[in-house]
């Protein structure tokens, strides 16, 4: 990853290339007297204001970033075979024939992105006739 700082906006650029963007960051006493870093953002009601955040939750938004970033990378690749009609979190449905290889998927879906190499990616399937969790 790479921490770049512009024009008032904190850019963390992840494996992928996409980044994120964190406006006006600033650190700033929190509730328990500590340092922590504050950034403009939303906040539960959808206004906009300075939003508290800590080390820990940068880190979940960057594994969440990247964990997004491999499911789209997935699902660029399955489209070219496959009809996609729905995705869930982690799971990305597929409409398919009968006759259709479940492994086949799983393996197009464990291949390691260009753009992380290195990591060990395994995919698991089930067939059914309809959704299910």
């Amino acid at each position: 990853m790479q921490f770049d700082f512009r024009s008032g906006v904190l850019f963390i650029t992840l494996p992928s290339g996409r980044k994120l963007a964190y406006i006006k960051p600033r650190i700033e006493d929190n509730q328990f007297g500590s340092e922590s870093v504050t950034y403009m953002g939303l906040d539960a009601q959808k206004h906009w204001t300075r939003v508290e955040s800590y080390g820990p939750k940068f880190v979940e938004n960057i594994t969440q970033a990247i964990c997004r970033d491999l499911l789209s990378d997935v699902m660029i690749r399955l489209d070219d075979r496959y009809r996609i009609v729905a995705h869930v979190h982690d799971e990305v449905i597929l409409e398919v024939s009968r006759e259709t290889e479940l492994e086949e998927a799983c393996e197009i879906m464990g291949r390691t992105p260009d753009w992380l190499p290195g990591i060990e990616l395994r995919a698991d399937g089930f067939e059914a006739e309809f959704y299910q969790k």
